[in-house]
């Protein structure tokens, strides 16, 4: 009989999990719903694909992708069915409320300028080439990386715990 894998055990693995889709990448929203999707099994669709745009919210400066991804896969796990159904739509919003509350506590911030003025030390315009690389240049990838850890650990956890 196979055991079920202890909670340190999901965690330790989604966090190896966004590393190496984050360090591939560079998109952290593609990279945290793709962990969270194949740890938990969920049917993200065409999600991972319509993802692309969205590290920092289309590149506009805006909610982080991390937030952006696990408010997602949050509303894949509890988010209604039906259009018309309302116990669903109820259901979502307690996880969500507790995702955003923590994320924010740990990080200081859902917005992705924020987030990279804290982590990185400034924020760059990612629409730009020369901006893209400068992101990299900064190491952004291995500062940023703690971002996603952080996400997907609140995410797992109140998968885990419900």
């Amino acid at each position: 009989m196979e055991s079920k894998p202890s909670k340190e055990d999901i965690l330790n693995n989604l966090n190896q999990k966004v590393d190496e889709y984050f360090g591939a990448s560079g998109n952290c929203a593609q990279s945290t719903f793709l962990a969270l999707q194949e740890q938990f099994g969920l049917d993200g669709g065409q999600i991972f694909k319509a993802l692309t745009p969205f590290p920092g919210l289309a590149f506009r400066g805006q909610v982080c992708g991390v937030v952006v991804a696990c408010v997602l896969v949050l509303g894949l796990k509890y988010g209604r069915e039906t259009i018309d159904d309302w116990p669903g739509y109820i259901r979502s919003v307690p996880p969500v409320k507790a995702f955003y509350q923590r994320f924010e506590k740990k990080v200081g911030s859902i917005l992705c300028p924020e987030v990279l003025g804290s982590v990185v030390g400034e924020n760059f315009e990612s629409t730009e080439p020369a901006e893209t690389k400068r992101w990299l240049d900064a190491g952004s990838i291995e500062k940023c990386s703690d971002v996603l850890t952080t996400g997907v650990r609140i995410t797992a956890d109140i998968l885990i715990d419900k």
